[in-house]
């Protein structure tokens, strides 16, 4: 019984050694090691000429439906408009993912979703049971906030007549 009272000591200390390590304000897991604040600061010219094509291409994308048609026959079609609009875009999104910028959302996307894992959730009865007392609490306040609106009515009906 000792060796297995040892054993799970052991177990306890180690677990707890690796979840303090998780824990703490400095470790921030991710991907690479990397935070997302880290990356989204790094830049290079690449990224300043990423940012202006996609800037150019969305400006393009609001311009397409309005000056298209009148340099370009099938542009009159609505549905040759659409997929340009939509490929403009597409390749707006795609010049902004490829900045640091970008790779420092993904990282942020990916770490929001190994938090989203551990949220413990409620349960159905707690729901039921926290709606009812917002849903009470907002009677509350409601009925509160009509008699000030009647008294400051009544009040101010005195000075006015």
């Amino acid at each position: 019984m000792s060796n297995n009272q040892d054993n799970l000591e052991t177990k306890l200390s180690d677990a707890k050694a690796s979840a303090g390590g998780m824990l703490s304000k400095g470790n921030h897991v991710s991907a690479n090691n990397t935070s997302a604040v880290e990356v989204a600061k790094t830049g290079s010219m690449k990224d300043v000429v990423l940012w202006l094509l996609a800037a150019v291409f969305l400006i393009g994308a609001t311009l397409v439906n309005q000056y298209l048609p009148g340099y370009w026959q099938p542009a009159n079609d609505v549905w040759t408009r659409i997929a340009i609009i939509v490929a403009l875009i597409v390749f707006a999104l795609v010049c902004l993912a490829l900045t640091h910028q970008g790779r420092a959302f993904k990282i942020l996307l990916k770490d929001a979703g190994v938090e989203l894992r551990r949220v413990t959730w409620p349960s159905k009865d707690e729901t039921f049971q926290y709606t009812w007392q917002v849903i009470v609490m907002i009677a509350v306040v409601g009925f509160f906030v009509w008699l000030l609106d009647n008294f400051f009515n009544w009040f101010v009906g005195i000075f006015i007549g």
